[in-house]
């Protein structure tokens, strides 16, 4: 069961990379998706009393960096937040990814998740054709690392706290 929500998990990440890169726009129906999933896969691996605490502050974390960037973008950059500066897509897509995992494991992955997303852009900065990041979708091409490392024997559990 945990293998084939695993490649559920893949494939879903896969396609809002595919879409994010290609349009940079993501069916929003992925989202809820994904976050299942995660959230399927860390109670699977865990228990619903280790799964409700930690997601919830997840979720606070998430909204606390949301909060503290719409207060750079509209006060300091005075720029619009969403969908100029920051996607829906985008948002919907940290959120889900709050469901995944412990706190601490949360953590790791998601600053993995922003700078790897930035190295990757920078690096392809001169080859692109659109100026803005495809947050989402780098951030499920490095969620569909991070799970295909998983399968890995001798690696280490990401929800052992």
């Amino acid at each position: 069961m945990i293998l084939l929500l695993k490649i559920t998990l893949v494939l879903v990440c896969a396609l809002i990379a595919f879409q994010d890169f290609k349009e940079r726009m993501v069916s929003w129906i992925l989202f809820p998706v994904i976050g299942f999933l995660l959230g399927l896969l860390y109670i699977w691996n865990t228990s619903f009393e280790q799964f409700y605490p930690f997601v919830f502050t997840n979720m606070l974390l998430i909204t606390g960096i949301v909060l503290a960037l719409f207060v750079y973008t509209k006060y300091v950059a005075q720029m619009k937040f969403l969908n100029v500066s920051f996607g829906l897509g985008d948002l919907l897509f940290f959120y889900a990814f709050a469901l995944g995992f412990p706190t601490i494991t949360f953590l790791i992955l998601f600053v993995g998740a922003i700078l790897f997303s930035l190295i990757v852009f920078l690096v392809s900065k001169g080859k692109q054709e659109k100026d803005t990041i495809p947050l989402a979708g780098l951030m499920g091409s490095f969620l569909i690392v991070v799970t295909l490392v998983s399968f890995f024997p001798n690696t280490p559990s990401l929800y052992i706290v």
